[in-house]
């Protein structure tokens, strides 16, 4: 039923994110403007790599462990646990939970490389939708979306500023996004480190449920 998420970079560059693809053989990778992420159905090969770093010098392989040949790279690998949401989550929301639109794009940005400056891209808010809180004019926790394949959405950047940490700001802003995200006619997945031990804590009491392991390798040219 999910094995898409076996290969969700590829799967989602296949359908819903398309127009962000660029395809160098049976690998596809993400626009580097957009995300610096990249995945194959099968394994991706040295030629695909050595491809798209002619275009991007630091990117992510999901799935696999590519095979580099001749490539010249100190390969990195992040392991991440899968999660897949079935049901909505039965939990209040009391917060005001904003869109953020192109007015907040810059504070978004700002917001989100304090913590995940090589993941987050100037077009990545371009992926999906993303949601905020605001205290005292101030952007203070955000949650959005990122993969996304014509039947699955992942759930992503569930960031809150360690000022306004206990508060309870992550889970009604996953609560909120996986919601939509079911409006829309699509499962909520996600991915956290394993080392994440708190994030998976609440994930899991949220009732999402664990698919697996997925492994994230590093390239850099």
């Amino acid at each position: 039923m999910y094995g898409k998420l076996d290969n969700p970079i590829y799967h989602s560059l296949n359908e819903f994110h398309q127009k962000f693809c660029l395809h160098f053989g049976n690998s596809k990778f993400y626009h580097p403007e957009v995300a610096t992420f990249g995945g194959s159905l099968n394994v991706a090969q040295e030629k695909d790599i050595a491809e798209y770093a002619k275009i991007c010098d630091d990117f992510l392989v999901f799935g696999a462990k590519p095979e580099l040949g001749s490539f010249k790279t100190d390969l990195s690998q992040l392991v991440c646990d899968q999660y897949v949401l079935e049901n909505r989550i039965d939990a209040d929301i009391t917060e005001n939970i904003v869109l953020l639109t192109d007015e907040n794009q810059e504070e978004l940005l700002a917001f989100v490389k304090k913590f995940y400056p090589h993941y987050f891209k100037n077009r990545t808010p371009e992926l999906g939708r993303y949601f905020g809180i605001f205290k005292d004019n101030k952007l203070v926790a955000v949650t959005g979306e990122r993969m996304q394949m014509n039947d699955m959405t992942e759930v992503s950047a569930v960031i809150t500023d360690s000022d306004y940490f206990g508060k309870g700001f992550a889970k009604q802003l996953v609560t909120f996004v996986s919601g939509k995200i079911f409006d829309d006619g699509k499962t909520p997945f996600l991915h956290v480190a394993e080392s994440n031990f708190g994030a998976k804590k609440l994930y899991e009491k949220l009732g999402f449920a664990h698919r697996g392991k997925i492994n994230l390798w590093g390239v850099k040219k």
